[in-house]
């Protein structure tokens, strides 16, 4: 049985399953769903815990004495059994299936890993577990799914959601709900009575943000050159990995493209529309006054000559093309300077 993880819920009253299945490359939404099990299963009894990662060296028959055998001290126990591929192999789907042909009712299997597909979910492990269990899928959020997740969490931990404090979450966090958790908690911490501004929140967020992508797009909408490439000096020496980049600059090209394209037909800007607040909107005021609709195709092409480099090949220095592409926002014309990805056989 398939249960998102936003209608995944289990405490000490609900009826545990024997199996629960928990796949999906999204992180906070894996550990919300495998701790609320952990909870819920201790609460009915189920003292003991044991984790298990099936990785090259793994021996399957302790996985099967793990099931047959209980201890001293507790009559119950709960085993976390984390598959990194997804795929358990040939002598593990055997295994799997046999324990899921014999249900014991004292014993809790949680099987755990990433991202898996329609193969791994077609497999007579999975099936013959997932009769007995529930596949929790945990994919990262987006768009109005993010929105909701945020003004529940937000709600959850005693906070006002207010729809500009929401959206402005989703706007620094998307792609990282650990991030967002963590934001969340600060938020908390700060302002204990749960009702901060719109303000406060910005002040707080744009503060652990300083060294991130988001501080560097406002830097280059401002027109600001040699502070954007101090700031991606930066976050090079951080490690922030140059595909995160160019996601922030083509979700900004979109942006500014839509907004020039609007400005071309005459129609005045609708801020709420493209989800730009207030304290931002000078920032794209300054981006416009500097770039046409002509500008923004050449960029456009630059940016998937480079997203295609980069996810194709080796490239030797990738932070070099992201300035090149950074100072393409100023904009700084690079006609006479082509990039060179260097790529590496």
């Amino acid at each position: 049985m398939q249960v998102y993880p936003n209608r995944f819920n289990v405490d000490a009253s609900s009826e545990l399953k024997p199996f629960y299945l928990i796949f999906g490359d999204e992180p906070q939404q894996k550990l919300a769903s495998i701790e609320l099990i952990r909870v819920a299963a201790l609460a009915q009894g189920f003292d003991e815990r044991q984790s298990l990662v099936a990785d090259p060296q793994f021996s399957w028959d302790t996985l099967i004495e793990a099931t047959q055998t209980l201890s001293l001290f507790s009559s119950k126990q709960i085993i976390e059994l984390e598959l990194p591929t997804g795929k358990p192999g040939a002598e593990g789907s055997k295994v799997l299936t046999a324990i899921a042909q014999k249900v014991n009712p004292d014993v809790l299997i949680v099987i755990h890993g990433g991202k898996i597909g329609k193969d791994v979910q077609n497999t007579k492990w999975f099936k013959a577990v997932d009769k007995h269990g529930v596949y929790v899928p945990c994919y990262p959020l987006e768009g109005n799914a993010l929105y909701q997740w945020l003004n529940n969490q937000m709600r959850l931990a005693g906070m006002q959601a207010s729809q500009p404090i929401v959206q402005l979450l989703v706007d620094y966090c998307e792609g990282n709900l650990l991030a967002a958790k963590q934001e969340i908690q600060k938020l908390i911490l700060l302002y204990p009575q749960g009702n901060p501004s719109l303000e406060q929140v910005e002040e707080a967020v744009v503060d652990q943000s300083r060294f991130t992508v988001f501080h560097l797009i406002d830097v280059l909408l401002s027109g600001e050159a040699q502070k954007a490439v101090k700031m991606l000096y930066r976050l090079e020496s951080e490690g922030v990995e140059p595909n995160i980049i160019v996601w922030a600059l083509t979700r900004e090209w979109q942006t500014l493209q839509s907004l020039l394209f609007d400005r071309q037909q005459g129609k005045s800007i609708n801020w709420n529309q493209h989800r730009i607040w207030k304290s931002r909107q000078s920032f794209y005021q300054s981006a416009l006054q500097r770039l046409s609709l002509e500008h923004m195709r050449d960029l456009q092409q630059k940016l998937t000559e480079f997203d295609n480099a980069i996810k194709q090949s080796q490239v030797v220095r990738p932070y070099v093309e992201l300035c090149h592409l950074c100072l393409l926002f100023i904009p700084c014309s690079l006609n006479n300077l082509p990039l060179d990805y260097g790529i590496l056989d």
